[in-house]
């Protein structure tokens, strides 16, 4: 048997931000530093984002803060949403905290030791043999890989729950001394959140709950010679963001190819798949997926939805787009693909089917 997602639950910060608010808020900070700024500005139109949440207030932001501050603020506010992301996942199935065996904790935006994973462990009370597994640096791919490796400890073990965390605070890197159009970019796109999925493999039907899919396969595809595509560049004041103009291009040029190669390898054509979840990172990704896979934008449209109600949580976004695709009642036996892009530069694949 296939392992099998049996729960997603999410996760947002309480402070609500509207695009225009963000702008405004851009023009202030940017404005005596980057020539022709209101003509940059409109990328916060083009953004395809109406809202966002920040794990801070956007007043916070106009203030300076260090390294440490900063830091500090993502410990807090990771614990508190993977924390409501893990109760939210496990209440539908009416289990507890302490009947999970494995957690794998992914996150890109803070650092801590000891790991996110282990405060949770502490604050929901979870077995003290819990097996942690946290994994960082993957950025906006995080949410995939994590589910992949989810999934092969749930082959080898079919009986444990298993439970991926992911949480980013994205907001949290902006910095106060960074005049650079990279964070003019960063600050109309990033947002926080968490996200929480069970996956087991040996069915037991007292916890099972209403839609249920398996996840077939999962692949991951390193670019050669793109490691400065996307990634953070490590300072004194903090991680700053690192995005190429050219990752759209890479996108459109690649990612055909290394789709079809992995649905060949589960014997499926392109055409064979139903749904189509994908990381929104930016509408321009968005419509280079389009272009490229040759789909129409309704195929997408799960995950335009998100990036209009929630921006770029970075490897959280993709398992926000996964909740709402399984609150949907689909054909028993269509697949869905999962896909997003991260650091390295990698494209990481996830195939799933609806049971």
């Amino acid at each position: 048997m296939m392992p099998r997602i049996l729960s997603v639950g999410t996760a947002v910060p309480p402070y609500l931000v509207k695009q225009l608010e963000a702008k405004k808020f851009a023009h202030r900070f940017f404005s005596d530093s980057i020539e022709q700024l209101d003509r940059l500005l409109t990328i916060f139109e083009h953004t395809g984002i109406d809202t966002r949440h920040l794990s801070r207030p956007i007043a916070w932001f106009q203030e300076k803060h260090t390294w440490k501050e900063k830091n500090d603020a993502y410990i807090k506010a990771a614990c508190q949403l993977g924390e409501e992301a893990i109760l939210r996942c496990l209440k539908p199935l009416g289990m507890m905290p302490n009947q999970i065996d494995h957690m794998i904790f992914v996150s890109t935006t803070g650092l801590s030791t000891p790991s996110i994973d282990a405060h949770l462990a502490n604050r929901l009370q979870m077995n003290p043999k819990l097996k942690r597994t946290p994994i960082w640096g993957l950025g906006c791919a995080g949410g995939v890989v994590g589910l992949a490796r989810a999934a092969e400890w749930s082959k080898a073990f079919p009986k444990a729950n298993v439970l991926l965390v992911t949480v980013e605070c994205c907001s949290l890197t902006f910095r106060h001394e960074d005049q650079s159009k990279s964070n003019l970019v960063a600050t109309s796109l990033f947002a926080d959140g968490a996200a929480a999925v069970l996956i087991r493999g040996k069915k037991e039907s007292s916890h099972e709950g209403n839609t249920t899919a398996e996840i077939v396969g999962s692949m991951s595809h390193l670019l050669p010679d793109s490691l400065d595509l996307m990634g953070w560049d490590v300072g004194d004041e903090g991680l700053q963001v690192i995005f190429s103009k050219q990752i759209p291009s890479v996108v459109q040029q690649k990612i055909k190819w290394i789709i079809t190669s992995f649905l060949h390898e589960q014997g499926l054509e392109l055409e064979g798949i139903q749904h189509f979840i994908t990381h929104p990172g930016g509408t321009k990704v968005l419509q280079a997926y389009k272009d490229a896979l040759q789909i129409d934008k309704k195929a997408l449209a799960g995950s335009y939805e998100i990036l209009r109600k929630y921006g770029n949580m970075s490897s959280v976004t993709v398992l926000f787009v996964l909740a709402e695709e399984l609150k949907h009642q689909h054909a028993i036996g269509s697949y869905g693909l999962m896909s997003a892009l991260g650091p390295g530069f990698s494209a990481e694949l996830s195939l799933i089917r609806w049971i």
